[in-house]
């Protein structure tokens, strides 16, 4: 299994990035995938996370600006950030997993703990 990110850099406040998430070794569309940060001396922060049947859940700190979608065609995951805050400043990591139960295919068999990683890439967001 395989995640690799890209798309992060350096922005301004009130900024927008768009991350990718390209994977392979797995059945892209039956996995639950997500995105999630850490900052340095903060605890990892789940930031969206999206079902196999395109069911989305942000979280607090996104809510309203960032967006999650998915390519499953060419298995990419998406991170939309839109109105950036240096608060968002962190390294964001993609992630998968397989689903807790084969129904229902919504968010409700997406699990907590996440099985397969990326190796992030930084988002720094500048005043």
């Amino acid at each position: 299994v395989q995640l690799v990110e890209s798309g992060g850099g350096s922005v301004q406040a009130g900024g927008t990035l768009r991350l990718s998430c390209a994977t392979s070794g797995f059945t892209f569309s039956t996995y639950c995938l997500g995105w999630f940060r850490q900052a340095p001396g903060k605890e990892r922060e789940r930031v969206a996370i999206i079902a196999r049947d395109g069911a989305t859940s942000v979280g607090d700190s996104g809510k309203d600006r960032f967006s999650i979608t998915k390519n499953n065609g060419r298995g990419i995951v998406y991170l939309q950030m839109n109105n950036l805050r240096p608060e968002d400043t962190a390294m964001y990591y993609c992630a998968a997993a397989p689903p807790t139960r084969i129904w229902p295919y919504g968010l409700g068999s997406c699990p907590s703990e996440y099985n397969y990683w990326g190796q992030g890439t930084q988002v720094t967001v500048s005043s």
